[in-house]
């Protein structure tokens, strides 16, 4: 009986060490994408009023979670009964992607607000869909449920690289999906409370020595980030985007130029997503007139 129970034991101490090696390994592989999702979702989590900030980013992470509890279970089912489905929806979630991106930089460059219009204060903000919390939150979702998606597939790629049993798999893709979330929330929710974190040093030193310097820097450095957050974000979305087309359409992935791949990646996202931008601007001037 002892001896069973020990043999018990030794078989889920080898299934763990199992999963924190393809864990390990999985993180690894998806760290460039991880490294997009931060960019990306810290840029989508920022531009809220300061009182808003932490529970608009913990409603972005609930849905976060949400998107894991779907994708999970939906990915493993589809890569056992109809693996080239994966591949559709890596390409569409793309193109969804290269339109995010693509429409900030036409936003930028024909819709930029004029001088002294871009600070707003809580009473001036319209209350339409499109500047509403609720609209920006849903959109955060929808970027984080396609990044998640690329996230999951690249890891569960990883593991079944090693012919693991399917248990293991499953432990180890869902605990990168689990620890994604957390990290990238997690240091997102670091960055929108800098000034906050910088204000409360500044007031424990009295606005003198170290500590109200580094307090004085935090606050100064916020708006900075922020700003090359979007920039870095804007950039990140196109990447993330021309990568799944590059590495999922034989034709692109053999025939691009014999130039870096972080060019080629960027080129294909923009130009996919100023292609999405402009059929859907055509489609909504076309489609307002046929309903008169």
């Amino acid at each position: 009986m002892a001896s069973g129970f020990f043999a018990i034991l030794d078989d889920i101490a080898a299934l763990m060490d199992d999963v924190a090696v393809t864990s390990k390994l999985a993180t690894q592989r998806t760290a460039g994408i991880l490294g997009d999702d931060l960019a990306v979702n810290a840029e989508k989590a920022t531009g809220f009023l300061s009182s808003s900030e932490l529970p608009v980013l913990w409603s972005i992470t609930k849905g976060s979670f949400i998107n894991k509890l779907i994708i999970l279970p939906a990915v493993f089912l589809l890569n056992y009964f109809f693996p080239v489905v994966i591949t559709i929806i890596l390409v569409l979630g793309g193109a969804f992607l290269a339109y995010e991106g693509a429409e900030k930089i036409v936003e930028f460059v024909f819709h930029r607000p004029k001088k002294g219009s871009e600070v707003l204060i809580e009473s001036d903000l319209p209350e339409n869909a499109a500047n509403s919390e609720k609209s920006k939150i849903s959109s955060a979702i929808k970027t984080d449920f396609i990044l998640s998606l690329e996230i999951v597939i690249i890891a569960l790629a990883t593991v079944i690289e090693h012919e693991h049993p399917l248990l293991t798999q499953i432990l180890s893709v869902t605990f990168v999906a689990i620890i994604a979330t957390v990290g990238v929330y997690g240091i997102v929710a670091l960055i929108v409370r800098m000034d906050d974190a910088g204000l409360y040093l500044i007031k424990k030193s009295n606005d003198k020595g170290f500590l109200a310097f580094l307090g004085q820097f935090l606050v100064k450095a916020l708006p900075i980030i922020i700003k090359m957050l979007s920039v870095v974000g804007t950039i990140a979305l196109l990447l993330v985007s021309g990568g799944i087309f590059v590495h999922n359409i034989d034709y692109l992935h053999h025939n691009l130029p014999n130039i870096p791949s972080i060019i080629n990646e960027f080129g294909v996202g923009l130009i996919v997503g100023l292609l999405v931008v402009g059929v859907l601007t055509i489609g909504k001037k076309i489609v307002p007139t046929k309903s008169k």
